[in-house]
């Protein structure tokens, strides 16, 4: 472990140039008074590590030297395919191993592309998870990763929509869609995806399982999302919405807003257009287009018009002091909907 640290070292300086103390320490992860102790090892075994005093100071390696010792291990080589996402890779335990094989793969190009890979690091940055949305704890993770990595049947115990239930799965693979991680496995002869943050607890069962033949995870997801999607949304809702509701059609309903305000009608004087929506069951819909609020007006089917008129009935009855409400903006408050009341 102290080998690859002191390699790590080295090929910081020669990538990076002067770095002080601290910087090191934070990019090792390690304390500052093992910086200096791994410094002083470096020197003893002949690497010319040279220190530099004063405000601009620093380690740096002496001009000309370069080390060629950039072999990549089979951790650090796996962890390649993560490098662009350092958070994905933390949570996979392979935050180290990525940094390490970024640092090796560096100091083996040459000078002109090394530079370029390091304008490319500094210019763009992958964020996968999604706005105002806090990470799932994935505690199972690391261990459910282990398991596909070494073909081991795990044991899991899940909790569903439907209740908690205990299996045996084969992992197949990691998906991270959204900021979210989800396990694609079999278990019961059949290809089934759990979500890892519901994973209550995950056991190795000591048996090494063969993948099946012609099984790819990109393929499989790409088909089993695009079934999902189907069988969700088999319902079609007949909206007139304001100008302000078509920019947040595709905010809120993503890819099938879009095609709704793609095939939406003419706009009328006021600019509201009559669109049809692919949506989801009728209890999630009504949620759904609620959130529109007074921009959008339900036309059909008439099952979903009368659930959303239920539901909206039953919010106002919620609410008390209506009638106070209503004096307010008689008084000359604001009549704007979404606007609030602020005291003088």
């Amino acid at each position: 472990m102290r080998a690859d640290r002191l390699l790590s070292l080295i090929l910081l300086l020669q990538n990076r140039g002067r770095m002080t103390a601290s910087e090191l320490a934070t990019e090792l992860e390690v304390s500052v008074r093992t910086v200096y102790r791994d410094v002083e090892a470096l020197g003893a075994a002949g690497v010319p590590v040279c220190a530099d005093r004063g405000p601009e100071g620093g380690y740096r390696l002496m001009d000309g030297y370069r080390t060629r010792l950039t072999g990549l291990t089979d951790t650090e080589a796996g962890s390649l395919f993560l490098a662009g996402m350092p958070g994905p890779a933390r949570d996979l335990g392979l935050g180290a191993a990525l940094a390490s094989a970024q640092l090796k793969v560096q100091a083996a190009l040459p000078a002109e592309l090394a530079g370029q890979a390091r304008r490319v690091q500094e210019r763009f940055h992958l964020d996968a998870p999604a706005w105002f949305r806090e990470a799932d704890p994935v505690p199972c993770l690391e261990a459910v990763a282990a398991a596909v990595w070494e073909q081991r049947v795990l044991r899991v115990h899940y909790r569903r929509w439907r209740g908690e239930v205990r299996r045996e799965v084969r992992p197949l693979g990691l998906v991270l869609k959204g900021g979210i991680w989800y396990l694609v496995g079999l278990a019961d002869e059949t290809v089934r995806t759990y979500r890892v943050s519901r994973l209550l607890a995950v056991e190795g069962t000591g048996e090494v399982f063969d993948r099946p033949a012609g099984f790819d995870l990109a393929a499989h997801w790409e088909e089993s999302s695009r079934r999902l999607e189907v069988a969700l949304r088999q319902g079609v809702a007949r909206l007139r919405i304001s100008p302000r509701a078509q920019r947040l059609l595709p905010m809120h309903f993503g890819a099938a807003g879009a095609q709704a305000l793609r095939e939406a009608g003419a706009p009328d004087e006021d600019g509201w257009v009559e669109v049809e929506l692919t949506v989801e069951g009728e209890a999630v819909a009504v949620g759904d287009l609620l959130r529109l609020g007074a921009e959008a007006e339900v036309l059909g089917p008439p099952d979903l018009r009368r659930a959303v008129v239920a539901a909206v009935a039953a919010l106002a009855g919620r609410y008390q002091g209506l009638e106070n409400f209503r004096e307010v903006h008689s008084a000359g408050g604001t009549d704007r909907p979404g606007e609030r009341q602020v005291p003088s």
